[in-house]
């Protein structure tokens, strides 16, 4: 009897509604970009994965743009773009060049031969927002376990054309900050933000809870900066976070903050559940 050939592994998860545009994920690429760019040229051929990217490949290959040019670019990285529905892999496919790959799978990051067993970087961006939360944690010790020693996971949520972002950054030690990012004239107030927190604080934004806190503090600060705003958004906002940083850990300054972003470290704002 012949012996019977194994069938191949399942993708891990399920597929989203695969909803996307073009520059949805530009401010998570930038952030990527100048906060972590050092880290990914200190690795030799990094490689990152572009999870989820949905019906059309445009994040993918944005990604690979922007971690490749500008001032804080990594000439020699290479970016993965993995799917679990394999019709959006198939359509991807023309849009492969050097430096850009698509691949069937889901939480189980396979990367192509030839590029490594880990990657430096995994994005996931609008994945876990129809997971329930409870699953959350599971999802990111599965994808940090994939990540290189080092390596950097980011995972959060967007609106639909990318003004409004809120994203977690992990490493294979676990969650290490939570940033906010918007087009500054398109909020009333900062807590305009919280419609697009990760998962793992969306249903956190309550009294009681560390996040829902924050985003008082952070409208206080906002109307409290208002006579900054005959000068712009963005000096309101600027005003609005060194105002925050006598009472949050905050992980920026001015710099970030003027590119409408703010990032605090995340056992200032994890839930109560699982704080410490």
């Amino acid at each position: 009897m012949a012996a019977r050939t194994p069938s191949p592994t399942r993708p891990v998860g399920s597929a989203t509604r695969g909803t996307t545009n073009p520059n949805r994920l530009r401010r998570m690429d930038r952030w990527i970009a100048a906060v972590h760019g050092a880290a990914l040229r200190r690795v030799d051929a990094p490689v990152a994965v572009d999870l989820g990217y949905g019906a059309a490949p445009w994040t993918a290959v944005e990604l690979l743009d922007r971690l490749r040019t500008g001032a804080h670019g990594t000439p020699g990285v290479r970016v993965v773009g993995i799917e679990i529905d394999p019709g959006r892999v198939a359509a991807a496919k023309p849009y492969e060049r050097d430096g850009l790959t698509f691949a069937h799978g889901g939480f189980e990051v396979p990367l192509p031969s030839g590029h490594g067993p880990r990657p430096a970087l995994i994005r996931a961006a609008n994945v876990l927002r129809q997971y329930d939360e409870d699953e959350v944690a599971n999802v990111w010790r599965r994808l940090c376990a994939r990540l290189q020693p080092g390596g950097l996971l980011v995972e959060g949520t967007c609106d639909e054309i990318g003004r409004r972002h809120a994203w977690v950054a992990l490493t294979p030690e676990g969650p290490a900050t939570v940033t906010f990012a918007a087009r500054l004239g398109s909020l009333d107030r900062p807590s305009d933000l919280a419609e697009r927190l990760p998962k793992a604080l969306i249903h956190r934004n309550v009294p009681g809870e560390p996040v829902h806190a924050f985003l008082r503090d952070f409208d206080r600060a906002w109307a409290a900066a208002a006579p900054y705003a005959t000068l712009s958004a963005r000096q309101r906002w600027v005003r609005a976070c060194a105002a925050l940083r006598a009472d949050w850990p905050l992980a920026d300054g001015p710099r970030r903050w003027r590119q409408g972003e703010v990032t605090v470290a995340w056992e200032a704002l994890a839930p109560r559940a699982t704080a410490g």
